[in-house]
């Protein structure tokens, strides 16, 4: 049964990397992945935990070792409190995605467009690439790339073209979020963590994650040339059915409440998703009182009712499907071999981290760095030798955070920002590997290395 779960995780993993070929939709394998690799664990949860992978196996113990038992730990305790984590992810996705729509319904982003005039492709590409960076750092990776994205469509044209320039927003959001702890979930849960200080992140990561972005902008620009030419607009893109002063005052408001999302959960310490949909809320109430003294198609248009029929319900599925899968590995144990095995055999806290970067662009990068965290205690301050690495802001948890951030990069289903761009912009999974990895492995490395010499010099 535990050997069946990683084989049908393996299986259902091929069938969304060739979506392609057999023209299933990823969204339905992963929720089929998810429920069956679930449904298995509880089968044979009993010789499963009785291997002694699973760092679940003590609370199971605990409980007792009947049948019931068993069925009550899998369920109201290891899915369950998955089921929470994974419910706050989808929750803040439904929220960003409604906000920005709701902001682009309103026109707001053609105050952005109509800034960026150039129509030079790879002058374009900076821009955007820099925009990416630091806004991932003040937001965070997944909603920058939603907001980027949807500029996106209205500076380009050519799918291709969209395509290269999605998948450098990816790069970019991810190694942006990197050095801010408030950028990824992975430095989130660091800092939360102890095991980084705000301060140390931004000083120690900064440079690692600008050299990634360089590196890979500058790779993306060999892939371009010619002239930007935007998309002929409809006839209902066009029409200005909002005031120059309403589109600004949308898209003030958007911005503000999203940024507005690391700061509630300072403030509060709730989790992300409760800041989203309070500017949500706020947003629905303000845009409904707005709208009372208006009426036909417009009004209908411009409602938050309406902005949620169009939001991509196929990609929050997916992230469902592959994070419920994902879920009954780390409880099962076999996340936990992994960071064993790592631990036991490379004892290099470099090559540790870059091949849990690399990981990462297979399964995500949260139980990963969970199951790090719970591999090794923070040091005191007193250490000395290998366990140095391992002190509060030692290099250790700095050089996971930048490899856990970027390392997602490599496969456009690596990173939440990857797989959110993989929706709205339908990029092919072999295309990207094919077209994109060996980019995105190149400033990983890059990366990697500048950290390195970082650490040496300094």
């Amino acid at each position: 049964m535990f050997l069946l779960m990683l084989i049908i995780f393996v299986l259902g993993y091929g069938f969304i990397v060739f979506e392609h070929i057999n023209h299933i939709n990823k969204a339905g394998i992963a929720l089929l992945m998810g429920s069956l690799i679930w449904a298995i664990y509880a089968i044979g949860g009993e010789s499963i935990l009785g291997m002694g992978y699973s760092s679940a196996w003590e609370s199971f113990k605990a409980l007792g070792n009947g049948t019931e038992e068993l069925h009550h730990f899998i369920t109201e305790h290891e899915l369950y409190h998955h089921l929470s984590e994974i419910s706050s992810i989808l929750f803040f996705l439904v929220g960003a995605m409604t906000i920005v729509e709701l902001v682009d319904k309103y026109q707001g982003f053609r105050i952005i467009t109509n800034k960026i005039n150039s129509t030079n492709i790879v002058k374009l590409l900076w821009i955007l690439s820099i925009l990416t960076f630091f806004m991932s750092a003040v937001l965070d990776n997944l909603t920058t790339t939603i907001v980027i994205i949807t500029v996106l469509r209205k500076l380009l044209t050519d799918q291709k073209n969209r395509w290269i320039f999605a998948s450098m927003v990816v790069i970019s959001a991810n190694a942006g979020g990197a050095w801010s702890p408030i950028g990824d979930v992975t430095t989130i849960m660091l800092w939360i963590g102890n095991q980084i200080t705000a301060a140390s992140i931004i000083a120690s990561v900064l440079l690692p994650s600008l050299v990634n972005m360089i590196v890979s902008t500058l790779l993306f620009s060999l892939m371009l040339k010619g002239q930007a030419v935007r998309p002929v607009l409809h006839d209902d893109e066009t029409r200005e059915f909002t005031t120059y002063k309403e589109r600004v005052f949308m898209l003030v408001v958007g911005i503000l409440a999203l940024i507005s999302v690391p700061v509630f959960k300072t403030i509060t310490h709730l989790p992300p998703f409760m800041g989203m949909l309070l500017g949500l809320a706020i947003l629905w109430i303000m845009t409904d009182r707005y709208l009372k003294n208006r009426s036909g198609e417009d009004k209908r248009k411009l409602t938050v009712t309406a902005v949620l029929k169009v939001i991509d319900m196929p990609t929050v599925l997916f992230f469902l499907g592959i994070l419920s899968a994902v879920a009954a590995l780390q409880s099962a144990g076999h996340l936990d071999i992994m960071a064993q095995y790592l631990d036991k055999h490379v004892k290099n806290i470099y090559i540790i981290n870059i091949l849990i970067g690399a990981i990462s662009s297979i399964v995500d990068n949260v139980p990963l760095v969970a199951a790090s965290m719970g591999m090794y205690n923070i040091a005191g301050a007193s250490a000395s030798g290998y366990m140095a690495n391992f002190v509060q802001d030692g290099n250790f948890w700095s050089f996971l955070a930048y490899c856990a951030g970027t390392g997602g990069s490599i496969l456009i289903i690596g990173s939440a920002a990857g797989v959110a761009a993989m929706g709205l912009e339908k990029i092919d999974f072999m295309w990207y590997l094919k077209k994109i990895s060996l980019i995105g492995i190149a400033g990983y490395l890059a990366g990697a290395l500048a950290f390195y010499l970082q650490t040496m010099l300094f």
